[in-house]
């Protein structure tokens, strides 16, 4: 992800807190491009997700359910880039929040090299199956460049 679209677009950035893989070099990229970052993150994760120095605000909090929450509470949008476990709890609750109307803030998807394709097929038959409701697939928004992703969460916002 360019860290210049933060830049250009006066975006900062709540995170998960670690200064490891993905998110440890966007929140770095995003910092040296002088933008704010605030990285939440549970007491009982940082020593294995905080190596070295973090940069820009770290915010302890007591647990994972704390840590969504605080993310949710601070964040205008989110954006999952391709992960693990943690990035689709995350990613699945906020879904759910959206769907149950607790927030109305834009979910995107950044599907690198088609990463999430499973995960939108998965989707779109729980869609087909009656397991979800059509209007309830239009939450998720998905791209394969920040860019594109960006100018389609900015038309979400817009409409």
């Amino acid at each position: 992800m360019n860290e210049l679209i933060q830049v250009e677009r006066n975006i900062d950035l709540v995170y998960g807190g670690g200064s490891i893989g993905l998110m440890g070099l966007i929140s770095q990229l995003v910092f040296g491009g002088g933008r704010h970052v605030i990285g939440v993150i549970p007491k009982p994760l940082m020593p294995r997700e905080i190596i070295g120095e973090s940069v820009g605000e770290v915010q302890t909090v007591t647990d994972m359910h704390q840590r969504k929450a605080e993310m949710a509470r601070q964040a205008d949008a989110f954006i999952a880039l391709p992960g693990g476990y943690g990035t689709l709890d995350v990613l699945m609750e906020v879904i759910t929040w959206a769907q149950l109307g607790i927030h109305d803030k834009p979910v995107g998807l950044l599907n690198v090299d088609g990463y999430y394709n499973s995960l939108l097929s998965f989707i779109d038959n729980a869609v087909n199956e009656g397991f979800i409701a059509p209007d309830a697939r239009h939450i998720i928004v998905s791209a394969h460049t920040a860019q594109d992703l960006m100018c389609k969460l900015e038309d979400v916002v817009a409409a």
